[in-house]
């Protein structure tokens, strides 16, 4: 069985994809544009450069050895040298002017051969229709600072790997990379919402060891008969003090982020080919179809039948 964060990144369907490995010379800058259901993301494998993040007022300064991730998939500048204003350039372009073929590196940029910046970047995908509080709240960018170091010699190890394996030579290597990046995301949420600043934006309770224990339990067995009381019984909390204290660190009930998860799960089970209307309730927990469906409107705004409608239609398209 699978652990809370595990459980609800896999069931995000998250997916890397590792999209250029640069070797960009100052003066140069890059406009990557917005993104749906994606979070980017940035390590400078060697060198430095601003990240200039749409909505954000200052650049994030992205030193050697630092990830940036921008999990909303907004649009964000990387630039390094003088006068961005003429040398940011839209990334179409950039690859175009670079005969860029999707593979090897990316090499782009002014007449400063000194001033590599080598960056290590790429996307993790989302099923469209999926959300969980956990993504929904995060800021418009995350900066982890001297990532490797701080995370571990094996993040540091992976961290080389990747830069090593992306777009060479050897067979495997673009998967090696690509499965060694979702650890990366993984660990990268991990070592966030342990921080301080994830107990400000309603994501305390998975910090907190004991609202941490209620929802893991809850994440082994959505399906089982879940109150107030056996959630709090699972943190070692009277149900007063456990729900005060979910409401205070995630800034909802904790019944209300039992049905927000147990709608993602009737979701997944909608969208599989020959599922029923009962199949999608008893994997959420309910007893009742109709029950079932009224929360199910009330939860998205639609009917499972006209969720599975357009779901499937979207899916189709691709």
């Amino acid at each position: 069985m699978l652990d809370l964060l595990s459980d609800i990144l896999t069931s995000l369907s998250m997916k890397g994809s590792l999209y250029f490995r640069t070797s960009f010379t100052r003066p140069w800058g890059v406009s990557v544009p917005s993104y749906e259901n994606v979070a980017r993301f940035h390590f400078a494998h060697r060198g430095n450069c601003l990240v200039g993040v749409h909505g954000v007022d200052e650049p994030v300064f992205l030193a050697q050895g630092d990830l940036i991730i921008i999990p909303h998939g907004a649009s964000h500048d990387l630039y390094c040298g003088h006068e961005p204003e003429h040398t940011i350039m839209p990334l179409d372009v950039v690859l175009k002017n670079s005969d860029f073929a999707g593979s090897g590196v990316l090499v782009h940029g002014g007449d400063e051969p000194q001033s590599e910046t080598q960056l290590i970047c790429g996307h993790f995908s989302f099923e469209p229709h999926s959300k969980h509080v956990l993504i929904d709240r995060l800021p418009p960018f995350i900066h982890l600072k001297n990532y490797g170091e701080n995370a571990g010699r094996w993040m540091e190890a992976t961290l080389r790997v990747i830069g090593d394996e992306t777009g060479g030579q050897k067979m495997g290597g673009d998967l090696i990379a690509l499965k060694m990046s979702e650890a990366i995301f993984a660990q990268a949420i991990r070592s966030f919402i342990e921080s301080n600043e994830a107990a400000g934006l309603g994501l305390g309770a998975f910090s907190d060891r004991n609202l941490c224990r209620a929802l893991d339990a809850f994440h082994r067995a959505p399906s089982d008969r879940w109150t107030v009381e056996t959630l709090a019984a699972a943190a070692g909390m009277s149900r007063t003090s456990f729900a005060v204290l979910f409401q205070k660190m995630m800034a909802m009930t904790p019944m209300e982020y039992v049905t927000a998860w147990r709608m993602e799960i009737a979701k997944k089970v909608l969208q599989q080919g020959g599922s029923s209307l009962t199949d999608a309730a008893e994997g959420a927990g309910y007893a009742s179809d109709s029950a079932f469906a009224r929360v199910f409107k009330k939860e998205t705004g639609m009917t499972p039948a006209n969720y599975r409608r357009i779901a499937l239609s979207d899916r189709s398209a691709v």
